[in-house]
């Protein structure tokens, strides 16, 4: 007999390990950036991202991804890894050529 109630605990695990993980590196990558990459790209500045990644991280650790705050924090994270991160990679790696 397969219990549903372990099952489920597992795939939140599992999600909450994967957020806290995605959320840790977002706020490590931003606090080793430099303060006018991101207003170089026209983003939020630093601080202010430094912030939202903060929040997001603590509000993973304390209730669940799944949940209304937990999903708040996860888009954050998301996008900051999706959108900011790539531009501030380019602005500091200079043109191509």
């Amino acid at each position: 007999m397969i219990q549903v109630d372990g099952i489920m605990s597992v795939i939140f695990l599992a999600i909450k390990v994967v957020a806290l993980g995605g959320a840790a590196f977002a706020l490590f990558h931003a606090a080793r950036q430099r303060k006018d990459a991101f207003t170089a790209v026209d983003k939020l500045t630093k601080p202010i991202w430094l912030g939202i990644l903060v929040a997001a991280f603590l509000a993973l650790l304390l209730f669940t991804p799944v949940g209304l705050l937990g999903i708040i924090a996860v888009v954050a994270v998301c996008v900051y890894l999706v959108d900011v991160r790539p531009r501030v990679d380019d602005v500091q790696r200079g043109p191509r050529r």
